[in-house]
């Protein structure tokens, strides 16, 4: 397997019993590049997402991180690799301030009274705020609720605290879900930010008009199989959203209702 590609699924399938929820899946993605894994719900979806992050072992076929085979027991274990995804839920504590939850489970300490050790509130709200204005993100203050936010800001968050601490790889579970058109350019104008950076995103979305003008490439699923992978060059929007809506199936329908109509 080549190590150009910071991760790899091989032919992975996964099991529940009797139940297939992915089967042959191949995945390959470059350093740097915005890969958008794309299908309508129940595609697989959110069973190759606890893959890639190590909640689910496969149960066939390899899973391998810069060319080495890896088999990870825990999502501990995938982050601690570079691997962090982002879920629609955000793990985020909505009465916690922004710098709280920015450094939640990593919180800068200093020592009160010299011996006790507490959080370092004002350094991680300084740096807090610092490093969401780098990536263009402007709070208003590093103290308020998280639960003053919008969704889009709260977007933002979790994925300006993934890529901060270290994230190689950025797995975002349909970020621009239930957001409104301003939120959702907001967290695509993150995505090209992280790829700048060199970090590489699998961007999940049932969205081909947010996936196409930021992905490099994309890999559709449907019923738990892989329809193909696509570099943007060797397929238009038009085709992939043909290929997502059922292709030759759907146009047959319509013609039906169209011949029913002229009767």
């Amino acid at each position: 397997m080549s190590t150009d590609y910071i991760l790899q699924l091989d032919n992975i399938s996964k099991y529940f019993g009797t139940v297939v929820s992915l089967k042959n899946v191949t995945l390959k993605l470059r350093r740097g590049e915005v890969h958008c894994l794309l299908g309508d719900n129940g595609a697989g979806k959110s069973t190759l997402i606890k893959t890639l992050a190590g909640v689910h072992g496969p149960s066939e076929g390899r899973y391998l991180v810069e060319g080495e085979e890896v088999h990870f027991k825990s999502p501990r274990e995938a982050l601690d690799r570079g691997i962090a995804t982002v879920y629609q839920d955000l793990a985020l504590v909505p009465l916690m301030s922004v710098a709280r939850n920015f450094f939640a489970g990593r919180e800068p300490s200093r020592k009160l009274f010299g011996v006790i050790p507490i959080m370092d509130i004002h350094h991680a709200a300084e740096v807090a705020e610092a490093k969401l204005a780098e990536m263009g993100i402007h709070v208003r203050s590093p103290y308020q609720p998280v639960g003053t936010m919008s969704g889009g800001e709260r977007q933002c968050l979790a994925i300006a605290r993934a890529i901060h601490f270290g994230a190689k790889v950025l797995i975002l579970d349909e970020p621009t879900a239930a957001l409104g058109v301003k939120q959702s350019c907001n967290v695509l104008k993150l995505i090209h930010t992280a790829r700048a950076r060199g970090i590489s995103v699998i961007f999940i979305t049932h969205n081909v008009h947010h996936a196409y003008p930021v992905a490099d490439s994309f890999t559709l699923l449907n019923r738990g199989q892989s329809m193909g992978s696509f570099a943007k060059s060797e397929v238009s929007k038009e085709a992939v959203l043909d290929m997502m809506a059922g292709g030759t199936e759907i146009q047959s329908l319509v013609d039906e209702l169209e011949g029913r109509v002229a009767a």
